[in-house]
């Protein structure tokens, strides 16, 4: 089996904090979620993230106009610039203190960003244009100019059209309006009025007008005007030496009783202001005459972030505190994108049966059937009053089981995505194990305030029986896959293997030294495996009962520190077991997680650790440092621990709205501090992936591999312009080549679509066996994206048909590119199934009419003879 899995996606989060970035065509949304970035594709129902991870939360992005720079700061001010076409880290950097606004100029030179109180102008890092003569840049960070006018945090920054002025807005309760380069007639002006902190000032389309929004919700409107007092005005005393300046023309207020102003955007060519309020609501408003257009409540918690794509349509939602991402459009009043993730802990997971759905069941009560391939979240089920805590697949149909802590056991239909049968104790119960039978006849449920076994009836709802034997809570539950045999895990010490469908339901009881925390049954069903609290890892056959094999994964699975911890994280017991644990398709492996930053892949024949993969990396989660700063530890206790905002200048900041005496709080609060755990694991039903739940979501590692920046044999001539030039010239073959050394999306799929049907064949017979790996992959992925369904399969058949005894003794090196074609092929044959099923009375009907015009068309037959040979 390989183990060379990689970090494909992030599921069960959308959103966490940082500001929403529309990409400059305005179809796709990039939203920060912990450490990492999230690009969600509006137009093809599709997301991803991105590879790179930051030490800490990201706090600030910013897009380049072109929309292929991204940079992301986290909250210490350290920076990754990147390259987002090719998703490719380019350089880090530290800002040596926390950014709170950043921003790119509209001519893409400049950035600004606000740090603390000072606004710093950096020259962009830029690359040479195709007919430019200019040299590469080797240093990517130059700053240009840092201005020093404000007293207190700048939270917003715009630029100007033209690229030459920005306006920064502060908590000082002023914006400021800045220029790029020196000019001999301009000052840089302050805009004071505002009676709270501003939340963003802005330029309008011609740039005659100002626009400035505080968080107490005031809009001013400034003009360029002269200044001077209102009699001369009123006396035409105005001459040429009276001096001019920007004052305030109009005033507005939103009128949002008890609510406050958390985010604000405008766009400029089409005069919208957008709102979020602290109470949910948002409101769209026409600027200059301030119309209401209409407000909308779309969450229980306040906005915390607002974006407007570049037409106009779309406005983007986010709300950090339940983990909302909303895209609205305004004119149709519908939604574009609806998505929320878990704000409680993920306690299970498990994939579909035929591994496109994954599902995930957590404390808030809610279920979400998440698409394993666009990574959009398809339904949500929140019948569950409490916590759910485990989840699991019948292996027949479309049909899911979970358990919750409200002492229910319930069935759903995942084709009418209803709740179909609810399963229940005669006593109350929090249920926290869960098993089916293979025939999906039997539901089995354990608790951990109850010893003994439920088991229902899943066609009838009733209780069966009630199986005793452990002394202990039941902790885990699973059914062999032959089916027949029953495999418990308890608190006692003990895993016993029941054969419920016998007369005498007699069990055979495996002894152990600690407390169950897992089992699992390999696909075979003749050998369990065994986690317990202890941190011992136990292989146990079925047909004799006796222990195969074991080892110490104790020393695997610990590392991380709290910032409460005392010891080393080599000393720590709490986290010196596994929690999870699951077979791999084939039985050889077995994946396993606990409460540490790792996950472990184990070899179950030589009980060898094959791989380690680490979670996160991210500091702002406690257990992710393997050494504590002892400076960081103050007589208070460590100073990662300390309430800090009740010395914040803001009223709102200082605000504690947690329960006296809670430790936990308000359910819809994530805490500050969070610990990194990985609470259940699964591999996909083609063993070509697994998932982890963890602390930041659903982690999904795969052995398929996008199309990613992988550049090989590069020469100094060989560009992007070049490329092109060798297209013009028809030239398909060497266009083809360049454009696989260079390994960019954009000019693969650009010759892709230029080349005649007619000139495929010779292209796939002369192109050098060295770029067929590639050219098979790609063939792959834009069969799965691209409309152009002849086309795509005309390219398949050519490749197939011309290098088949190639492909066949060199099966193993593209193995994995064909197996990615036969996906593509059998996604296509699906399409077209369904679409010849949905219509097959249209197209019966449509012959029928064709055989019918025919039949009229034919000449009449006479005595046996047709009307021609009778007039002959």
């Amino acid at each position: 089996m390989k183990t060379d899995f990689k970090f494909s996606n992030l599921l069960g989060m959308v959103y966490c904090k940082g500001n929403l970035i529309f990409t400059p065509d305005g179809n796709s949304l990039l939203s920060p979620v912990g450490n990492r970035v999230s690009v969600f594709n509006l137009t093809e129902s599709s997301s991803y993230t991105l590879p790179l991870s930051h030490r800490r939360n990201i706090s600030q992005s910013a897009l380049s106009p072109d929309g292929s720079l991204l940079l992301s700061v986290d909250e210490t001010g350290r920076a990754i610039l990147s390259h987002l076409p090719q998703r490719l880290v380019l350089y880090h950097f530290s800002f040596k203190a926390p950014v709170s606004a950043l921003a790119f100029s509209p001519s893409g030179r400049y950035f600004v960003a606000g740090v603390g109180r000072f606004v710093e102008v950096w020259h962009a890092p830029s690359t040479p244009s195709a007919n430019s003569d200019e040299g590469l840049e080797f240093a990517p960070f130059v700053r240009h100019r840092v201005h020093a006018g404000h007293h207190e945090v700048v939270q917003g920054i715009e630029w100007s059209s033209d690229s030459r002025f920005f306006l920064s807005s502060s908590k000082d309760l002023t914006a400021r309006l800045w220029s790029v380069e020196p000019h001999p007639d301009f000052v840089p002006t302050t805009l004071g009025g505002h009676r709270e902190a501003l939340i963003g000032a802005w330029f309008s389309a011609d740039q005659e007008l100002m626009y400035t929004v505080s968080q107490d919700g005031a809009l001013f409107q400034w003009h360029y005007a002269p200044l001077s007092n209102q009699s001369q005005l009123e006396n035409d005393a105005v001459d040429d030496a009276t001096p001019m300046g920007w004052r305030i023309a109009q005033r507005h207020y939103f009128m949002q009783s008890n609510a406050k102003i958390l985010c604000a955007a405008y766009h400029a060519s089409s005069n919208l202001l957008v709102a979020g309020f602290s109470n949910g609501l948002f409101g769209l408003y026409e600027l200059p005459d301030f119309n209401m257009i209409h407000t909308l409540s779309v969450s229980q918690q306040g906005i915390d972030h607002v974006a407007i794509n570049k037409s106009g349509e779309w406005l983007a939602l986010g709300a950090a505190k339940l983990g909302q991402l909303l895209v609205w459009e305004w004119q149709s009043e519908s939604y574009i994108l609806k998505q929320q993730g878990h704000f409680d802990r993920m306690n299970d997971i498990v994939f579909s049966r035929d591994g496109n759905r994954i599902i995930t069941a957590a404390d808030d009560g809610k279920i979400k059937v998440w698409d394993s391939k666009s990574g959009f979240c398809i339904v949500t089920f929140t019948e569950h009053s409490s916590g759910v805590t485990t989840c699991e697949f019948a292996q027949r149909g479309s049909v899911l089981f979970t358990a919750s802590l409200d002492g229910s056991v319930r069935a759903w239909d995942l084709i009418r995505y209803r709740n179909f049968r609810t399963f229940s104790a005669p006593t109350r119960l929090s249920f926290s194990s869960l098993a089916v039978d293979p025939s999906g006849d039997v539901v089995c449920a354990g608790s951990l305030d109850s010893f003994d076994i439920h088991i229902w009836s899943v066609q009838t709802g009733q209780l069966l029986d009630q199986l005793a034997g452990h002394e202990g809570p039941v902790s885990s539950l699973a059914f062999a896959p032959s089916g027949g045999m029953l495999v418990s895990g308890s608190w006692d010490h003990t895993v016993r293997m029941w054969n419920i469908f016998d007369r005498t339901q007699s069990s055979e009881a495996l002894q152990l030294q600690a407390d169950i925390t897992d089992i699992a049954v390999r696909s075979d069903s003749k050998q369990i495996a065994v986690s317990t609290l202890d941190g011992q890892l136990t292989f146990w056959s079925v047909a004799g009962a006796t222990q195969s094999a074991g080892l110490d994964a104790r020393r695997d699975v610990s590392g991380g520190r709290k910032l409460s911890d005392r010891r080393i994280a080599a000393n720590i017991v709490g986290s010196k077991n596994f929690n999870c644990i699951s077979y791999s398709l084939d039985g050889n492996c077995l994946l396993a997680g606990g409460n540490s930053k790792y996950i472990c892949l184990y070899d179950v024949l030589s009980g060898s650790l094959l791989k380690k993969f680490t979670v996160s990396v991210n500091l702002s989660l406690q257990g992710t440092q393997e050494f504590l700063n002892s400076r960081d530890l103050t007589d208070a206790g460590p100073v990662g621990l300390l309430d800090i905002n009740a010395e914040a200048s803001d009223l709102e900041d200082r605000i504690d709205r947690r329960l006296p005496g809670s430790g936990r709080g308000d359910a819809s609060l994530r805490r500050t501090l969070p610990e990194v755990r990985v609470t259940a694991v699964d591999f996909s039903p083609t063993g070509r992936a697994f998932c982890a739940a963890s602390t930041e979501g659903l982690l999904i590692y795969s052995l398929d591999r996008d199309l990613q920046f992988d550049p090989f044999d590069l020469d100094i001539d060989i560009t992007r312009a070049t490329t092109l030039k060798a297209l013009d010239e028809k030239s398909y073959l060497r266009a083809l080549v360049m454009a696989f050394r260079l390994s960019e999306s954009f000019l693969l799929k650009k010759v892709f679509q230029a080349t005649p049907l007619a000139e495929v064949g010779r292209l796939v017979r002369e192109l050098p066996t060295v770029y067929l790996a590639r050219l098979i992959r790609f063939v792959a992925y834009i069969t799965d994206a691209s409309p152009h369904l002849e086309k795509n399969l005309r390219w398949i058949e050519a490749i197939l048909s011309i290098h088949g005894p190639y492909l066949k003794d060199n099966l193993q090196s593209v193995s994995q590119e064909l197996r990615t074609m036969q996906k593509a092929i059998g996604t296509i044959q699906a399409d077209l199934a369904r679409v010849a099923d949905e219509n097959l009375y249209a197209l019966d009907y449509v012959l029928s009419q064709s055989a019918r015009k025919m039949e009229v068309s034919k000449p009449v037959l006479r005595n046996g003879v047709d009307g021609d040979t009778m007039e002959s």
